[in-house]
């Protein structure tokens, strides 16, 4: 959600108006943006959003080898775009009553450290999603994680004091663990947002209305990738600079002083 107050800006589910954008990216780089009104639902409209970025990046040349998405991608059409378009898909799961009952009463938990903290973990076969008579009903791979809760409070619906983690994938090869933190990771492409509201100027958005701010939206996208293409080609050259210098640090370090100079 980008928080604005626009002339045409609505409220969003965050009580604070602003658009509600749609983006994917490969390995922080931004590759897709639709913008939409901020009072839109995040399931409202996102097949027909990844479907067009799925058509635009096959008809560049660039095929998707892994795709990794939050529980707002957690729909049967979503799941079956996202899994048609690319080799494997991770997906964050909600849980139901069903599915609770069923971990409940899962017997073969494997313990696993993952970011120094001990979890049990576990796959099943699963069939998420409801299928009309004559549909090819689709079992998936539901990894599980569940650690102790911190205050040790026992949940009202499993009645123990465990939290419960869900990802759906079609990968069944990794393992639980090399899935969870595969998909622990996408933590970092959402920084993307981040620099982009912050180095790129889409917290101060120029204009009044949405189409404008669109095309200002996605014209700062692509100075983004373009900076981050000049910053990796600058830091071969000069050791001081990093691949991956925000451009504050990028501006303000000695060795970009010396370049301007030279």
């Amino acid at each position: 959600m980008l928080k604005t107050e626009k002339y045409d800006t609505k409220n969003t589910y965050k009580k604070a108006k602003g658009y509600f954008p749609g983006m994917a990216t490969i390995s922080g780089h931004p590759v897709y943006f639709e913008n939409r009104d901020g009072n839109m639902n995040v399931k409202t409209g996102q097949a027909g959003l990844l479907e067009r970025s799925y058509k635009l990046l096959n008809s560049n040349g660039i095929k998707i080898n892994r795709s990794r998405m939050d529980a707002g991608s957690y729909t049967k059409a979503i799941v079956e775009i996202v899994a048609e378009n690319s080799k494997k898909f991770y997906i964050r799961a909600n849980r139901c009553e069903s599915l609770t009952k069923e971990l409940l009463g899962h017997k073969k938990w494997e313990k696993a450290e993952i970011n120094n903290i001990n979890y049990e973990v576990c796959s099943i076969e699963y069939q998420p999603f409801g299928y009309k008579k004559g549909e090819e009903k689709k079992t998936y791979r539901l990894v599980v994680s569940r650690e102790k809760t911190k205050n040790q409070q026992l949940d009202l619906f499993t009645g123990d004091n465990m939290k419960y983690r869900s990802i759906l994938t079609d990968d069944w090869d990794s393992s639980e663990q090399e899935i969870i933190e595969y998909y622990n990771k996408r933590g970092t492409e959402e920084k993307a947002i981040d620099i982009l509201n912050n180095d790129f100027g889409w917290k101060n958005m120029p204009f009044s209305f949405m189409e404008e701010n669109t095309v200002f939206l996605m014209v700062m996208m692509i100075c983004k990738n373009v900076y981050t293409w000049l910053v990796a080609k600058i830091s071969k050259v000069f050791p001081g600079i990093k691949k991956n210098s925000r451009i504050k640090k990028f501006i303000f370090s000695n060795k970009s002083y010396e370049m301007l100079r030279l």
